[in-house]
C-alpha cells in the first residue's frame, strides 16, 4: 500500500474540507498534481479534490461545516472550498460526452473509474484518502516513479479529445519526464499524425501552455522533440530553438533561475512571439531582451540600464546566439554598471537647454560618461 505522508496532507484547515464531504455520505479523494507531485517529492501548489457529490451538495456541506464556498467553475463541477485560509477545488467526478478537439461536453459520474479515464496521462489519474491512501484505477503509479509521462489509452484518442494535450505531452515530459528515457513513441507519432488540430487551439491556451512548458528546470530537449515532430513550426512557424540549449547551460553557470519570457526570446522573435498573445509587458520584455541581446551595448551598460536581474537576461542571452562561455567578469560589469549614479540631472542644464534639445544633450552625456566606465565626474561632463 503505498501512502503519501507529506504534511499537507494532515493539515487540519484541509482534513475539516474532506471530514466536510466524509460526513455526508460523499467520497473526498485528492487527485491530480498535488498527489503527483506528493509522490515525486516536488513542491504541492494546489490541492484539488475530486468528489461523487454534486457541487451544490458541496456548497451545502461544506457551509454546513462552517467553510466559504465559491462557485468558482460550477457549470465544469467545481466549488472551491476556502479553509483556514487554503483554497480547495472540488470537483465532482465526470465522464466525457462529447469532445470536439478543443473543449468536451461533460456528465457527472458516480465512480472514480469513469473519473480517472476522462483525465490526460497516466500520472495524473492518481488520487488519495484523506489519510494519504494512493488509489491507482488506472496503473499510473509505475509510470509516475518511472517518470513515464503515457497517455491514458490511446494516445490518438486522447489527443483528438483535446489537440492541446499534444503541446501538454511536451510541459509534462519538461517537469516531470526521465530525459535518459527518451519520449514515448507512441505519443510522438500521435502527435505527429495529428498536427492539423493545433491549428484550431486558441492562442491564448497555447501561450500560457508554452510558458509553463518554459519554466521547466530544462525545457530544451522537449522543445526539441517538438521541433523534430512538427509542433514548434506548426505553433511558431519561423522559430529557431539552436539557441535554447545553449542558454540553458549559460543560467546553470551563472546561477541563474529559470525565466519562460527569456527562453521564449532565445527561439522566437518578437514578430513570431506575439502569435501567442501574449501580454503587452511579456511582449515588450522578450523585445527588450532580443534587441539588446544583438545590440552593441557593452554588459556594464546592460547593467546600468536595467539593474543586475534585467541586464543578467541579455547577456545570457547575447552569449547563447554568440556561442560565448559565461564568465565572472560579466557578473561583475553587470553589477558595476547597475551601481553606477549618472551624476547629471535635468536641472543640471536648464535653462541653456530646453525641450527636445534638453533630451538630446542629456543622452550625449549619458552615452560619453557610459563609454567612460561611469568614471566622468559631472564637472567633467558639464565643463566638456
Amino acid at each position: 500500500m503505498t501512502q503519501i505522508t507529506e504534511g499537507w496532507v494532515s493539515v487540519p484547515a484541509t482534513q475539516k474540507v474532506c471530514a466536510a464531504l466524509t460526513a455526508g455520505g460523499s467520497q473526498a479523494l485528492f487527485v491530480g498534481g498535488c498527489v503527483r507531485n506528493a509522490l515525486l517529492g516536488a513542491p504541492v501548489a494546489d490541492i484539488d479534490i475530486a468528489t461523487d457529490a454534486r457541487p451544490e451538495q458541496v456548497v451545502e456541506l461544506a457551509q454546513a461545516a462552517g467553510l466559504k464556498a465559491i462557485p468558482t467553475g460550477i457549470e465544469h463541477g467545481t466549488i472551491t472550498v476556502v479553509s483556514g485560509g487554503i483554497p480547495h477545488e472540488i470537483t465532482t467526478f465526470r465522464r466525457d460526452v462529447e469532445t470536439d478537439g478543443r473543449r468536451a461536453v461533460v456528465a457527472f459520474s458516480d465512480t472514480v473509474e469513469e473519473d480517472a479515464a476522462r483525465r490526460d496521462f497516466t500520472m495524473n489519474a492518481l488520487y488519495a484518502q484523506p489519510d494519504g491512501t494512493v488509489l491507482d484505477p488506472l496503473n499510473g503509479l509505475p509510470d509516475l516513479l518511472a517518470r513515464h509521462v503515457r497517455f491514458i489509452g490511446t494516445a490518438e484518442n486522447r489527443i483528438r479529445e483535446d489537440y492541446l494535450r499534444s503541446l501538454r505531452y511536451f510541459r509534462f515530459h519538461a517537469w516531470y519526464g526521465d530525459a535518459e528515457a527518451g519520449f514515448d513513441p507512441d505519443a510522438l507519432a500521435a502527435i505527429a499524425a495529428h498536427l492539423d488540430g493545433l491549428a484550431g487551439l486558441s492562442r491564448e491556451r497555447v501561450g500560457a501552455e508554452l510558458l509553463k512548458l518554459l519554466g521547466a528546470p530544462d525545457p530544451a530537449p522537449s522543445i526539441a522533440a517538438m521541433r523534430q515532430a512538427g509542433v514548434l513550426a506548426q505553433l511558431l512557424p519561423g522559430a529557431d530553438d539552436r539557441a535554447l540549449a545553449p542558454l540553458i547551460a549559460l543560467e546553470h553557470q551563472a546561477g541563474a533561475d529559470p525565466e519562460p519570457i527569456r527562453r521564449l526570446a532565445a527561439i522566437a522573435a518578437p514578430e513570431i512571439a506575439k502569435s501567442l498573445r501574449l501580454s503587452k509587458a511579456q511582449l515588450q520584455r522578450l523585445t527588450r531582451m532580443r534587441d539588446e541581446a544583438s545590440g552593441t551595448a557593452s554588459i556594464a551598460e546592460l547593467g546600468f540600464r536595467y539593474g543586475d536581474e534585467g541586464g543578467m537576461h541579455e547577456t545570457l542571452l547575447r552569449c547563447a546566439f554568440l556561442e560565448q562561455p559565461w564568465s565572472e567578469n560579466m557578473r561583475h560589469a553587470l553589477h558595476s554598471g547597475a551601481a553606477a549614479d549618472f551624476p547629471i540631472q535635468a536641472t543640471d542644464l536648464i535653462p541653456t537647454f530646453t525641450g527636445p534639445a534638453l533630451g538630446k544633450k542629456l543622452a550625449e552625456l549619458e552615452s560619453r560618461w557610459i563609454a567612460s566606465g561611469f568614471t566622468l565626474t559631472r564637472d567633467d561632463l558639464l565643463g566638456g
